[in-house]
């Protein structure tokens, strides 16, 4: 069966992916792409690296151009896939990779986001443990699928197994993330200019400002914590997409190295698309660039007493278009891995 398929926020990073992985799709035919500003150009003349889609013309972003379809999937900043939520069929397989369905309180929302508050909806990181399972669980059969937060993503599953098997303090957690600005978008900002990031490191949204801190938080409740606390910085740094974040940890007394190990093998063993590398080895961007894997380095430092896990992704893939797709695939029945690839892009 092939399922017919709508993109929203085409002309974007994140649209691009999700249309970059779905042409390899063999179960998905992309048949409406939509817009807003570039609403009636060619898809191709804004994502030219898209040769196979070049038959299609963006369209505005409407209820009526998104309807009929069976799988459609929302690229659009937060507050604008909303409205267009509540009014698309219950029986059509919405995944929205925005943050409108991601947090489950009111408040959270408020204090980080604004605007009005939508309902939340299954969260799209399968490999995530919680206290009963994985997240997978809730994505089974879903018809409304939240994709996360890149850097929420990517926090969360760097830490989580510390959480789930109760090893760390959850009141001292503290994470550094190298990003790409990718991640932004793409609306021209000078912030995110050549000349302002090449050869620089910038740190934002520091002191614990950053959209994403409620998502993880909320990851980690999930996982077994009652009320974790996040100490998040991320720096923008000169490459186009990745994100390379170290996130440590409190150990708890009694806790040594060899359960540490243990704890963060057994959360992700025979998980294809999150893999823990051997002792002593530690990810890069690079390695995963273009492919929906996140690699993890986990070890102790002993003099600190505390857990070391350093976590790649690319942000556009494992981060948000990638786990888009891999959760539609649950959803609908699919092999997991449909269309996604654990093999980077390198040199």
């Amino acid at each position: 069966m092939t399922f017919s398929v709508a993109v929203a926020g085409a002309s974007g990073y994140a649209g691009g992916e999700v249309l970059r992985l779905l042409a390899e799709h063999p179960d998905f035919e992309v048949r409406t792409v939509t817009a807003s500003s570039n609403a009636g150009r060619p898809l191709v003349e804004l994502q030219p690296q898209l040769r196979s889609l070049a038959h299609l013309t963006l369209v505005e972003t409407t209820l009526e151009n998104l309807a009929g379809h069976d799988v459609v999937f929302l690229a659009l900043p937060h507050g604008a896939s909303g409205a267009l939520t509540d009014e698309l069929p219950d029986e059509v397989l919405v995944i929205d990779c925005g943050a409108d369905h991601r947090l489950v309180d009111p408040d959270a929302w408020a204090k980080f986001y604004g605007g009005a508050f939508h309902e939340p909806w299954a969260y799209g990181v399968p490999e995530l443990p919680t206290a009963t399972g994985k997240l997978r669980d809730a994505l089974l059969g879903a018809r409304k699928i939240a994709a996360p937060g890149c850097n929420a993503s990517a926090v969360s599953l760097a830490i989580a197994p510390g959480i789930h098997a109760g090893l760390v303090d959850e009141q001292d957690i503290v994470a550094v993330l190298a990003v790409g600005p990718s991640g932004a978008g793409r609306t021209l900002k000078a912030q995110y200019l050549a000349s302002e990031i090449l050869g620089s490191a910038n740190p934002y949204a520091v002191g614990g400002t950053h959209r994403h801190i409620p998502e993880i938080q909320q990851n980690l409740r999930a996982a077994g914590a009652t009320a974790p606390t996040v100490s998040f910085t991320p720096v923008l740094v000169p490459m186009a997409r990745g994100i390379l974040a170290t996130v440590t940890a409190k150990l708890l007394p009694g806790v040594d190295h060899p359960a540490v190990r243990d704890a963060w093998e057994r959360a992700y063993a025979g998980e294809a698309f999150v893999q823990v590398l051997p002792e002593g080895q530690w990810p890069r961007t690079a390695d995963v660039l273009g492919a929906n894997t996140a690699l993890i380095g986990v070890t102790v430092d002993e003099a600190a007493g505390r857990v070391v896990a350093v976590i790649a992704v690319d942000n556009l893939v494992k981060g948000t278009a990638g786990a888009a797709i891999q959760s539609a695939n649950i959803a609908l029945g699919l092999p997991e891995g449909r269309g996604l690839t654990v093999n980077g892009v390198a040199p």
